[in-house]
């Protein structure tokens, strides 16, 4: 388990804890319990990349001041793969108070340190109960099913608009764009996948702003998927668009294009892809109506 104090640059201008942070937070307790385990058998070292986020529920919000309490756990195993579970637990420390804020599924496959493109063989683990494995491999084939749907719509881009009207995709929309440099890698120079969902949130949470002009806080992830790694060196392109909004709440696809300026031969790629719900709220941290979302023919056209 691992213990933080949060801080004013883990938080926005109100005092609520970035998503992005918690994401961070999540992924680097995952990395470190599968790195562990795939390193417990004998042969090449590895370390453990993160192929994929479920849907992960912002149950509670987080404030400055507070402690996150982040434990993992690896609950299934593939031959190549890594499932774990992952929560966070909130404690306010003048008053002593617990909530549990988060819980995550993580999927990571084991990286050799000699080749970084060999995925080796996962130790298995010991499942207490009979159904326990059957139930994980369940999971397992459901989450491998819906990466390869999602690697089918990797070809659509954002496409700019001037002058756009408010409440529209374009009003809203962003890019953020970011140098991978060795603080936000890997022992094998790629990018942590923490890192890269930090950057995702905080793009979807300026889409959100631009259209809602208010407080918000993210509500939920998606699966987030990691379709490819990102090097050490490369420039990414972090783009968000609003696809929908209720009463109460606001979508955003956010997609991360990366572009390897010393192996320009190449090409850009689609790296990562998720879908992020945002809420908006008052000075009081209560929910505030959505303004809805003004849809036009071009932004039903994917190119």
């Amino acid at each position: 388990m691992s213990i933080l104090i949060m801080c004013p640059d883990d938080a926005n201008i109100v005092g609520n804890v970035h998503g992005g942070t918690i994401l961070k937070m999540i992924e680097e307790a995952g990395c470190i319990i599968g790195t562990r385990h795939c390193n417990t058998q004998n042969g090449d070292r590895c370390v453990a990349a993160l192929a994929r986020v479920e849907r992960t529920d912002f149950l509670h919000p987080m404030f400055i001041g507070e402690v996150a309490h982040v434990s993992a756990e690896i609950t299934y195993t593939s031959k190549h793969s890594v499932e774990v579970q992952v929560n966070v637990l909130s404690e306010n420390i003048l008053t002593g108070t617990k909530k549990v804020t988060n819980k995550a599924t993580l999927w990571y496959v084991p990286l050799s340190l000699k080749n970084v493109d060999t995925i080796i063989e996962v130790p298995p683990i010991e499942y207490f109960k009979p159904d326990q494995e059957e139930l994980g491999k369940k999971r397992y084939e459901a989450q491998k099913f819906e990466r390869m749907e999602t690697k089918e719509r990797n070809g659509e881009i954002i496409t700019p608009v001037s002058l756009p009207e408010p409440y529209t995709v374009g009003f809203s929309q962003s890019s953020l764009i970011h140098l991978i440099g060795p603080s936000d890698c890997t022992l094998l120079g790629f990018v942590h996948g923490g890192v890269t969902m930090k950057l995702m949130d905080e793009v979807a949470g300026i889409v959100a702003v631009r259209h809602c002009k208010t407080n918000i806080v993210t509500a939920s992830v998606d699966a987030i998927n990691f379709h490819r790694k990102i090097k050490k060196g490369c420039v990414i392109t972090i783009s968000g668009r609003m696809t929908f909004t209720s009463n109460k709440s606001m979508e955003i696809e956010v997609f991360v294009d990366a572009d390897p300026l010393a192996e320009a031969e190449k090409g850009k790629y689609r790296a990562v892809t998720a879908f992020f719900t945002y809420i908006s709220l008052d000075k009081e941290n209560k929910p505030l109506p959505v303004p809805p979302l003004k849809v036009s023919n071009r932004d039903l056209i994917t190119v």
